[in-house]
């Protein structure tokens, strides 16, 4: 028989040793239990959608992964109309939309699902072609209080709280405010977008670049230094308020009085200064971002880039129901997170391991007796597992150790015959006998 090389595709290489997997595991539980702490109910939708549901927004095609079959069948529709999600607001979209009467508004959902896309990788930059997301939003019909647009730095505080990763900042704008900008600085409306997609990488390429992109696209030299200017210029939340207030625009002064209202609400739902602040080089290139929009990262490693984005939009589902539905939202790239965090060193060490308790076997004659300690521990909600392969105690030791197990029980005919077990702590390699009636109470001593 040919041997298969066991190898992984370019993109699809998020593969994790154990523990790793429970590090990650450790980070989605943070998240989950923060996003149901702020009362965000979970959802989930199937990993392909048809091809129109995808395509509604248009423009991205070209990173869409089709499904098929090596051995397609001829009425197979899934096949032949079915494409992977690339995001997960797309089927947020559609799933509003065909339940809208079956569900409560506000709508307030979490989803934590795997995504597709067909980007160049770039595992040095976090970039994947299959990823986890990690997405709330708040949706309701018809209009949408801004306090929904405050709430959400506030739920991602709490996360990036939890997760111990270092000081961080959520940097807040809003488009109204951007989209003034241009106009003040005569941009034409069908310049807008392009113009837009070079200012959104003010934080990531040279000034000099910058200033000639915008050039190209047909801005004058004296509207590209101070749009420039305006927009590279660190100020504090207060001082960034007071420069927008300068600009003689209305669309500019609209949006700057939503980022003033946004800002008080914020500090109300006790967000301290430190961990956000309105920085108008946050440009989000989404086209259907219309108020407040968000980037996070972290303030020792600004290398790493936006660690989770979002905003607000219009009206989310236009492309599939005539009913209005305005929400506001945010995203967790956690495969690309995860990725960083570990590359830096930034990962907390985990404060247990599934791994808890390991029963040794000593002698076959009593598996009874060992499977019997086992399921008293677990019954008392202590993570055990029994060794069931015949070997030596040493081999059974070392496979403990190296799996992270925190105690070991060792009992043989000696131990038995006087009803006790003897209870290995591994990290101290110290031992004692404890009578078979208290190992529980030992156990969760000894684990404390």
């Amino acid at each position: 028989m040919q041997k298969v090389r066991p190898a992984l595709l370019r993109g699809f290489d998020q593969e994790y040793l154990p523990q790793d997997q429970l590090h990650f595991n450790r980070l989605v539980d943070i998240i989950r239990r923060n996003f149901e702490l702020y009362g965000f109910l979970p959802i989930e939708t199937p990993s392909a959608e048809r091809r129109e549901v995808l395509t509604s927004k248009g423009g991205v095609e070209k990173e869409i992964y089709a499904l098929t079959r090596l051995a397609e069948a001829d009425d197979d529709e899934a096949a032949t109309k079915g494409a992977l999600r690339f995001d997960l607001t797309v089927p947020l979209a559609r799933y509003v939309a065909m339940r809208e009467r079956e569900l409560a508004f506000p709508f307030r959902r979490y989803q934590i699902q795997r995504v597709w896309r067909g980007e160049t990788p770039q595992a040095r930059k976090g970039r994947f072609r299959e990823f986890y997301q990690c997405d709330i939003d708040i949706i309701n019909r018809d209009q949408l209080s801004y306090l929904a647009e405050a709430e959400i730095p506030s739920v991602i505080y709490s996360v990036f709280r939890e997760m111990a990763i270092g000081p961080f900042r959520i940097r807040i704008n809003n488009r109204k405010v951007l989209k003034g900008l241009l106009q003040e600085f005569g941009v034409p409306d069908e310049k807008s977008a392009a113009v837009l997609r070079v200012l959104d990488k003010v934080e990531k390429e040279d000034g000099a670049k910058i200033r000639d992109e915008l050039g190209r696209e047909g801005m004058s030299g004296a509207a590209v230094t101070r749009v420039y200017q305006l927009l590279s210029e660190k100020r504090n939340t207060d001082a960034t308020l007071a420069a927008l207030s300068e600009i003689n625009n209305d669309t500019c002064r609209q949006g700057a009085e939503e980022l003033r209202r946004v800002v008080d609400a914020i500090r109300q739902f006790g967000v301290p200064d430190a961990a956000f602040g309105v920085d108008l080089g946050v440009v989000r290139g989404l086209d259907y971002y219309t108020g407040t929009i968000y980037e996070t990262a972290l303030a020792d490693a600004p290398e790493l880039g936006s660690i989770c984005s979002g905003g607000r939009y219009d009206d989310l589902a236009s492309y599939f129901t005539d009913t209005r539905l305005p929400g506001v939202g945010i995203s967790i790239g956690l495969t690309r997170l995860f990725s960083k965090l570990k590359e830096a060193g930034l990962l907390q060490p985990l404060a247990r391991t599934p791994a808890e308790v390991l029963v040794t076997t000593l002698d076959p004659r009593y598996l009874e007796k060992y499977l019997g300690i086992a399921a008293t521990l677990r019954a008392a909600g202590i993570n055990t597992e029994v060794y069931l392969e015949p070997a030596k105690l040493g081999n059974q030791l070392a496979y403990a150790d190296r799996k992270g197990f925190r105690v070991a029980i060792i009992a043989g005919e000696n131990e038995f015959g006087k009803n006790v077990v003897q209870m290995k702590h591994l990290s101290t390699k110290t031992a004692r006998d404890v009578p078979l009636n208290d190992i529980v109470s030992a156990a969760k001593e000894s684990l404390a």
